[in-house]
């Protein structure tokens, strides 16, 4: 398939694919039905919603202070509720970061979580998002808050199917909010990198290969 340049796109539609825009579009879906699962593979993440909303405009930086993406901004003046149970934050409402490896030892043990804690510091502060089966999502602030142009954090999948590996999974919360919520389809090429080769997304994984993992997508995690 013949790749397609964004420049030569409506500004409109490739704006509306990215970053808050994309997040506006995600949040009008989640609207119509915010009872709705968030996975339906798996019920044990919730709906979308659970009681009154709980928006928080109010935050603005993580803890180290690098500044919140514009589009977990923009989810957060919708609501926090989701994040929240997924321990984004503390008994006080403050953003409670964690490592690479306590994440992974939290969601697979202590066997596996031996294997990601050594590479924690490349991942900076991690938030636990919903999604994967055996696999898990998180969001990477990084060690030193590398974005992309957009002002964007990567999201990272952890696989322990054979090895252990983190893998470059979306570009964004944008991306990994609007695809979770139905509003982008999941690709459907093989590999949690798939989007590498998808022409809105693939400067912006790219960017994060090479400010993260040396322009590799994948980290295999083995001491």
């Amino acid at each position: 398939m013949d790749s397609i340049d964004l420049s030569e796109q409506a500004p409109e539609r490739a704006e509306a694919e990215h970053g808050s825009a994309l997040v506006d579009r995600a949040v009008a879906a989640v609207v119509v039905d915010p009872s709705r699962p968030v996975l339906g593979y798996n019920r044990f993440a919730g709906p979308w919603v659970e009681g009154p909303l709980r928006p928080r405009p109010d935050v603005e930086a993580f803890p180290s202070g690098h500044p919140l993406p514009p589009s977990l901004r923009t989810w957060l003046a919708y609501d926090s509720g989701m994040l929240e149970r997924h321990d984004w934050f503390d008994e006080h409402g403050a953003l409670a970061p964690r490592t690479l490896g306590e994440i992974a030892t939290e969601e697979y043990g202590e066997g596996w979580g031996s294997c990601f804690e050594p590479f924690s510091a490349l991942f900076g502060e991690c938030f636990l998002l919903p999604g994967g089966s055996d696999s898990r999502r998180i969001l990477s602030v990084g060690p030193d808050g590398e974005r992309d142009e957009l002002g964007e954090y990567p999201v990272f999948a952890l696989d322990v199917d054979d090895l252990p590996y983190a893998v470059l999974m979306y570009p964004g919360f944008d991306v990994y909010l609007a695809e979770t919520a139905g509003v982008l389809p999941p690709d459907d090429r093989p590999g949690y990198d798939s989007l590498k080769h998808d022409p809105r997304y693939a400067s912006r994984m790219a960017a994060h290969a090479r400010g993260r993992l040396k322009g590799e997508y994948d980290l295999l995690c083995l001491p």
